[in-house]
């Protein structure tokens, strides 16, 4: 008997279902954060932002392909600022959200909810259609009938 022989093949709907979904893992496994102990040495102590007042010493800006690499605040926007705390006077980085970046999220967001419109749209115009015809030959079947 050849190997596997004897096995039932699940239906081909099936296996699709669990590509997607090992897919599905794999990308959540790709976005998830770093653990703690791969995380560098300052992300032990919390920032001094968050307990201490602050000012920006530089504007939120994109991360330079070093930065990126380096400074672990990057990893979550792409954006950081440089800020100054108060009573410590430590320089720190703290991850930013850009303007330029929340507007291209908006138009991405808008694209895909007009596209997402538009084949429902679609999708109402053809079974109205269906539905007309099927009306129309009930009356014709009536017409015909008298």
């Amino acid at each position: 008997m050849p190997a596997g022989g004897g096995r039932r093949r699940l239906p081909l709907r099936c296996r699709l279902c669990w590509l997607l979904c090992a897919f599905t893992l794999q990308l959540g496994q790709a976005e998830a954060p770093a653990p703690a102990e791969k995380r560098s040495v300052s992300a032990s102590a919390p920032p001094c932002w968050l307990a201490e007042e602050f000012a920006v010493a530089e504007e939120c800006a994109p991360c330079s392909h070093f930065q990126a690499k380096t400074t672990p605040e990057c990893g979550s926007t792409g954006y950081v600022e440089k800020i100054t705390c108060s009573s410590s006077k430590r320089n720190e980085f703290k991850s930013c959200r850009s303007a330029l970046m929340e507007q291209r999220l908006f138009w991405k967001f808008e694209g895909a909810i007009v596209g997402v419109a538009l084949v429902f749209a679609c999708l109402v115009i053809i079974r109205q259609r269906q539905l007309d015809r099927k009306a129309l030959e009930k009356v014709r079947k009536q017409i015909e009938s008298i």
